[in-house]
This record gives C-alpha cells, sequence and structure tokens, in this order.
C-alpha cells in the first residue's frame, strides 16, 4: 500500500498511512503520544516527535535500513486527528528484542515468506509504551480497537506474514488480544525508587554481604583515577557527541558487528531533545573512555546504550547502573528502566519485570504453532520471574 492510502474506513472514521512520524505536525503528534513531561501521562521521550523524526530523518529508520516507516493515521470525517500507530515495514528481524528468528526460518523452510512483516514498536529501544497511540481526553476504547483492526488490515493488504506489537503498554494488551492478536512475554530488570533520598540509602535496604559487594564494586571501578560526569542539555557539544559515538561504535561493532544508530542521530536529538537526555561519562588522565545514553521519561530514567575504548573492572556498571540508581534518587525518579536481558542487573538492586508484545499472524499453521509456543514460553518466563523475585538483595522482611 502506497504512503497515505487508505487502509479501513467507517462512516466516522478512516484510517491512512503516512510516512512516517514527520508526516505529522509536532504538535499533533504529541497531543496523542504526550510533547512533555508535564503531560497527563508520564512522558515517554521515545514515543515523542523529536526522537522518532530523527530517527527517520538521520536515515536510521528507512527503506535502506529495513525500516520502512507505515505509521496508522486515525482521522474523523472532519480531518481531525483521532490516533495513531507507530509502525514499520521490516525486510528482517534485526534491531527488535523481541526475537522470532525461529518463527521465521521454520516458516520458511515449510515453503512461506516471513518477511516482509509489520513492526509496531519504536526502533532499536527496548522500552515499553503505549503503541495504540489516542487522544488523552477521548475514551480510548473505540481508538484503540480500530488501530487495532487496522494493523491487521494493513498486514493483509500489503501481504506481510505478520504484524508485531513489541513493547506495549499494559493498557494496549487487553484491546489486542480481544482483536486476534497472540501476548507473549519476556523480562526486564528495572530500579524502582522507594522514596530514597541517597545511595547510601538505597544500600540500606540491601541484605548486608550485598552491601559489601556494591560498595567495594564502585570503589574498584573507580579505582584507576577514573571521575564520572553528568552531561545533559548545553552540556552536549558536538565534542561529547563524537566522543560517545567512538564508545558506541566500538563496543556495538564487537557486540553485534554493525551498530543500528549513526553519528547524525546523535546530533538531531542533542539538537531536538537535549533536556531529555542524560550521558553518563567516565573520564581518565583528562579524556573521556567511556560512557552512556539514558533519556529521562516523566517519572522513569531509560538506560540505552553505552561504550567503552578501555577496559576497568565493572566500569560497565559503574556507569550504566549505578549511577543511574544515582540520577534517579537525586532527581526523585521513580523507576530506572536498564533496557534488555541481563540477569546481573539483579545483584545491583534492579527487580524482575514482566514485559508484553502482540502478534498478528497471517497464516493459520503458522498462527496456531506460534500459539502454542507462546502458551509454553509465557509459563517459563512467570516462573522465571518467581524464581528471582526470591533472589533479589534486598533484606527479607525477616531478616537478612
Amino acid at each position: 500500500m502506497a504512503d497515505g492510502g487508505e487502509a479501513a474506513s467507517a462512516s466516522e472514521i478512516t484510517i491512512r498511512v503516512a510516512a512516517g512520524a514527520t508526516a505529522f505536525a509536532p504538535d499533533e503528534w504529541g497531543m496523542l503520544a504526550g510533547a512533555s513531561r508535564t503531560g497527563a501521562f508520564p512522558y515517554n521521550p521515545f514515543l515523542s516527535h523529536a526522537f522518532l523524526s530523527a530517527l527517520e530523518d538521520s536515515g536510521c529508520a528507512s527503506r535502506k535500513t529495513g525500516w520502512l516507516p507505515q505509521f496508522l493515521r486515525l482521522e474523523a470525517d472532519d480531518g481531525t486527528l483521532l490516533g495513531a500507530v507507530p509502525a514499520y515495514l521490516k525486510s528482517h528481524s534485526q534491531g527488535e528484542y523481541v526475537f522470532d528468528h525461529g518463527w521465521a526460518d521454520a516458516f520458511e523452510r515449510a515453503g512461506g515468506d516471513y518477511y516482509p512483516k509489520l513492526q509496531a514498536s519504536v526502533p532499536f529501544t527496548p522500552a515499553a509504551g503505549p503503541r495504540l497511540l489516542c487522544l488523552q481526553a477521548s475514551d480510548p476504547l473505540p481508538i484503540q480497537a480500530a488501530l487495532a483492526e487496522g494493523l491487521k488490515a494493513l498486514t493483509d493488504q500489503i501481504g506481510a506474514s505478520s504484524a508485531h506489537v513489541t513493547f506495549a503498554a499494559e493498557r494496549d494488551i487487553t484491546t489486542l488480544e480481544e482483536h486476534g492478536f497472540l501476548h507473549r512475554t519476556d523480562q526486564q530488570f528495572h530500579f524502582f525508587n522507594d522514596g530514597y533520598t541517597s545511595y547510601t540509602d538505597f544500600l540500606d535496604a540491601l541484605a548486608s554481604r550485598k552491601r559489601k559487594t556494591l560498595r567495594k564494586e564502585r570503589e574498584t571501578a573507580l579505582s584507576s583515577g577514573i571521575s564520572i560526569d553528568w552531561l545533559t542539555g548545553t552540556d552536549l557539544t558536538e565534542r561529547v557527541w563524537d566522543d560517545f559515538f567512538r564508545f558506541y561504535m566500538d563496543t556495538g561493532s564487537r557486540k553485534w558487528g554493525r551498530p543500528y544508530l549513526n553519528r547524525k542521530f546523535f546530533s538531531l536529538v542533542g539538537e531536538r531533545m537535549a533536556e531529555d537526555i542524560l550521558l553518563v561519562m567516565a573520564k581518565r588522565d583528562g579524556r573521556y573512555i567511556a560512557g552512556a545514553i539514558n533519556f529521562i521519561g516523566g517519572d522513569t530514567l531509560f538506560g540505552r546504550n553505552w561504550g567503552c575504548v578501555e577496559d576497568h573492572p565493572f566500569l560497565h556498571f559503574e556507569v550504566c547502573y549505578h549511577q543511574a540508581i544515582d540520577f534517579a534518587i537525586a532527581h526523585k525518579l521513580k523507576v530506572v528502566e536498564a533496557g534488555a536481558q541481563g540477569e546481573h542487573k539483579l545483584a545491583r538492586g534492579y527487580q524482575p519485570v514482566t514485559t508484553h508484545s502482540l502478534h498478528y499472524i497471517a497464516h493459520p499453521g503458522l498462527r496456531r504453532a506460534v500459539a502454542d509456543y507462546l502458551a509454553r514460553e509465557r509459563r517459563d518466563v512467570a516462573a522465571m520471574s518467581e524464581y528471582l523475585e526470591d533472589r533479589t538483595p534486598f533484606r527479607k522482611v525477616d531478616g537478612e
């Protein structure tokens, strides 16, 4: 279906396909996604027009990279914007953090074409947030229902194998399930700020042996003359971005083979949303040697990419996890989301949290196989979550 084409219509509403965030005015997109940290719902920087348009304008989310923007736009008869979905036509399964490579392999071995597929998500970003966006002052249920049906209709009309709504907010789950999407769960680790006034206050909530371990870990990380800077707003100069991008490319190339974000992207988000960005940068002998980028939401600090050009014991944990807790406590943020996977976060005060994705599979045979797999996987995720809950570093009610 061509950009701007009609995916579904009714007497009162019409759903069209728009060529990404840049096809929306920033103000109208902000009415759906929440434009600032002062909105009615907690601000999610990854759903901002600034972030999504930076992905497109930098070329990171494009046809060339296999992320062709195909946003749904739900309008009233008079053209008033009622809802939207950030969606992309995908030719691969990279940069999603919800893994369906096994589904693709099985379907293609059986003679099917798994790609293209439709992906409703924020590219390269394993952070939960609403995907069925609607005006905050309106009744969301009929709008969400129309958007769910719109995703299915677009999938069928363009001949895609499936539509995947990944890292969905809990408010979207029931609607998508009611409209035939299969529910998948996974796990992340988040820090919850229980009204702490300092990192020491947080440590006091841990078992004594865990407190000693983390104190020693932080001392070791900074024992080679390393200092830490928090950079945000006007601190984010092009020179700083050069340093961070060097770390990102070095570590990303070794870990993934091909980093997803280019240098232009970091300049664009630095221009468009500098107050929503925190760079935690490690310095030794007068130069930066490592860093992590975080995005600041309404009540959450979102940890994203890390990189380094020198290896030092525990420096990764210090820059990515301990410093994020320090910042969240200092700025009274409720949560730190530290990205995908990583049971090593548990020992550092991050607790297991269930994440959700929803999947519409067009082919009946593939759908049955995936549904059976997901039923077993959900049980496994729930069992693992229960197991890990018993192994957090926090003091037990009956003592250490």
